[in-house]
């Protein structure tokens, strides 16, 4: 077997490096003012002091809530490995109390190595929750209950919640409940009696700041200066990331992409998509590579929606176009069909379809919004005679259009002039 090149081993590190929620995090993670230390002081106090507390992570989908929990548990189990004990329930598959109860008491047995029931009743389950975290707080160990979706627990009855906060209220308990939701007023949801017993501490994820992105960048796609890479190739690597990162077009490309989605998660899927177009031959990224994954993620309904029109329905917006270009300001079926015969009797195009088959495309193109009616009033009008307008600008247009497979020549040059 050959040795491997050394574009091929940089492009599975950095794949790697993208897939390690770990390793994304941990450069994030070095602030005091950050939600990794924030989070890592209430549950290692609770572990130390032998104190209860809940907490809530809230944000949207993909920042990075779970991962700097994981995080965070991973290194308190490493400082007292024989004091924590991890409890793990999703919303989506535990709502229902008596599954979650069941399920509680399906990983205390396992991480206790007790004999677990699958008989046991909601009252017997419920029982042996209150008795492990009496002894876990008399032996001095924290049960961490980690409760992903959150506000799906909140539906309900919410006995599980109760009983876990109440259970806390004793002073011979020791646990953490740390609840994790995309909605923000997930606090809003709980009962009173439950939230009388709720610590009421919530961390927010935000997106990351421009200065964390270029943090973030850096420690992602620069090599290490090791010797398993030859040092001619990491120079020349590493300087071409930092060429791309600082070009002003990066930076708008950039912009232009968080602006729809400004997670942490959204972030590693366009980098993912950028590296994995990477020439194995140069082995070196470039700004291509990231102008090719911006074009691929993003989607543009508009320009689907032309591109899979018929080409009777690229004549109709095209003679609409035409119409606005000459400042008709209100134009209907009738308008644009004069226009449409004005085309045919000028270039004899052989693409000339009766009047009912182009309402029936008329009509197609009002159904997938690329065209609507200008005003709600004169709804009583048959169709063809109320005033329409386009939904798409030009440049959109001609975009779909030229990407179009089948697209006439004469309707770009129509469309030009």
């Amino acid at each position: 077997m050959g040795k491997e090149n050394p574009a091929e081993k940089a492009l599975n590190l950095i794949r790697g490096r993208l897939c390690d929620p770990t390793f994304v995090f941990r450069p994030l993670s070095g602030s005091s003012d950050s939600n990794y230390s924030k989070l890592k002081f209430i549950v290692s106090t609770s572990i130390t002091e032998g104190c209860n507390n809940s907490i809530l992570l809230l944000g949207p989908r993909g920042s990075g809530k779970a991962a700097v929990l994981d995080l965070v548990v991973g290194d308190l189990m490493e400082e007292y490995p024989d004091s924590v004990t991890l409890i793990r329930l999703n919303g989506l598959l535990h709502s229902e109390d008596n599954c979650a109860f069941k399920e509680i008491a399906r990983q205390l047995c396992m991480e206790h190595h007790l004999l677990f029931s699958k008989m046991a009743s909601f009252d017997e389950n419920s029982q042996f929750i209150i008795a492990m975290l009496r002894e876990c707080g008399l032996a001095h160990k924290t049960i961490i209950f980690v409760l992903d979706e959150f506000d799906m627990f909140a539906q309900g009855k919410q006995r599980l919640l109760y009983s876990l906060l109440d259970a806390m209220q004793s002073v011979t308990s020791q646990a953490v409940v740390v609840g994790i939701s995309s909605r923000l007023d997930a606090d809003q949801l709980l009962e009173k009696r439950v939230r009388s017993r709720f610590s009421h501490r919530k961390i927010l994820f935000l997106p990351p700041s421009r200065e964390e992105i270029d943090s973030l960048l850096e420690h992602l796609l620069s090599l290490p200066a090791d010797t398993s890479f030859p040092s001619g190739y990491v120079s020349q690597f590493n300087e071409k990331i930092k060429s791309i990162t600082s070009d002003t077009r990066f930076k708008d490309m950039l912009k232009t992409f968080l602006s729809a989605n400004s997670t942490v998660n959204s972030l590693l899927k366009f980098i993912f998509r950028a590296v994995s177009s990477m020439n194995l031959e140069s082995g070196i990224l470039s700004l291509e590579n990231f102008k090719s994954a911006l074009s691929s993620m993003q989607r543009l309904p508009k320009l689907e929606a032309v591109r899979d029109c018929s080409i009777l329905e690229l004549y109709l917006l095209v003679c609409m176009r035409r119409l606005e270009v000459k400042e008709q300001s209100s134009y209907n079926f009738i308008s644009v069909m004069k226009e449409y015969k004005t085309i045919h009797d000028s270039f004899q195009t052989s693409d000339y379809y009766a009047q009912n088959v182009c309402l029936r495309a008329f009509e197609h193109l009002r159904e997938r919004e690329v065209i609507c009616y200008a005003e709600n009033r004169g709804q009583s009008q048959a169709g063809e005679y109320r005033p329409m307008k386009l939904l798409i600008s030009a440049s959109e247009l001609h975009q779909g259009m030229r990407s179009h497979a089948c697209c006439p020549a004469i309707l770009l040059k129509l469309l030009d002039h």
